[in-house]
């Protein structure tokens, strides 16, 4: 009997491995040179991937979920995180910027619109990117759609995915002391924000692990240590972002703002058991978008690694090439 794609590993149902034709650092201002790269056919049709975090960075794998051979596919690493510098700062460091930047890249490499293919915070940023210049978007693929509202926070931040991963969040309240564990965003960021180098790192190692404890169904609770430089960006821009709302104007602007972008098609693939992010914020999204195809993969979680999340982006992807042929 053949296995199901739960129970395959994801990098069997990924394109071989390619490597860029184009790499550069751009110049976005405010002190920021962010990484971009291009991979696949320089005229084919253009994807922009956007990747989580906010701070996780753009990695080699992700060109995998698209034939090189089909599209020209576009990664870069967002503000203060990857390749990009400064390295770990949340100066003139927003959503905006990053709205703007997406722009920037676009006019630079002379795409006129595109994909816009995104998963966590990549799905958020995807969104409120294309409510703002829906002209220069022909589809969204989102993955474990994160709306950035105070529910979904509290959610991860407040206890509830705790209740399910007990002993994983005792390991991330424990560096907290108990008269600051009503606000743990806002704990976290007195130290992270520190000025102490190790201090952050520290604190920054304990707030990645959480997350990426929870991020496949296959976890035991436990993810290892990241590395301090990785962990140190991937913390310090979260909680920057979470603590200030994503920079926006008010909770629940996103869905707010769906009959901006209610005309563009989209495609959202959720794991059914995604502790991060969980699937009632595709279901909303899906409710309010009539040109959305949801799809509720069983048996997976967040990660963009989980072999069935994997499997359906790629057929997505292969889905839409074949009808653009």
């Amino acid at each position: 009997m053949d296995k199901s794609p739960d129970q395959k590993r994801a990098v069997q149902y990924l394109h071989p491995p390619f490597e860029p034709f184009d790499r550069r650092m751009v110049d976005v201002g405010q002190g920021h040179s962010i990484y971009v790269e291009q991979c696949g056919n320089p005229q084919g049709i253009p994807v922009v991937v956007l990747h989580g975090g906010p701070g996780g960075g753009s990695s080699p794998i992700m060109r995998r979920f698209f034939d090189p051979n089909i599209y020209r596919v576009v990664l870069f690493d967002q503000r203060g995180c990857g390749r990009s510098q400064p390295h770990a700062s949340v100066t003139d460091n927003t959503t905006w910027h990053l709205v703007a930047d997406i722009e920037r890249i676009r006019r630079l490499l002379g795409i006129d619109d595109w994909i816009v293919f995104g998963g966590s915070w990549g799905a958020t940023l995807a969104l409120i990117y294309a409510q703002t210049h829906p002209d220069r978007v022909t589809q969204l693929v989102l993955r474990g759609v994160f709306l950035m509202t105070q529910a979904e926070l509290d959610w991860f931040y407040g206890g509830g995915a705790g209740r399910f991963w007990p002993e994983t969040w005792a390991r991330f309240v424990a560096p907290i002391p108990e008269n600051e564990r009503g606000d743990l965003i806002k704990a976290y960021n007195k130290r992270l924000f520190s000025g102490d180098l190790a201090e952050e790192t520290k604190y920054a190692r304990a707030w990645s692990a959480w997350e990426n404890a929870l991020a496949s169904i296959l976890s035991n609770g436990h993810s290892g240590e990241s590395p301090g430089h990785y962990a140190h960006a991937f913390a310090r821009l979260e909680n920057h972002y979470f603590v200030n709302a994503g920079f926006l104007e008010f909770d629940g602007q996103i869905l707010a703002n769906m009959g901006r972008i209610s005309h563009i098609p989209g495609v959202i693939v959720q794991g059914r058991y995604d502790m991060i992010c969980p699937p009632s914020a595709a279901w909303k999204l899906s409710e309010l978008w009539p040109m959305a195809e949801l799809t509720m993969v069983r048996n997976a979680g967040h990660a963009l690694s989980e072999p069935g999340i994997t499997a359906e982006l790629v057929r997505v992807m292969n889905h839409i090439a074949k009808a653009a042929a």
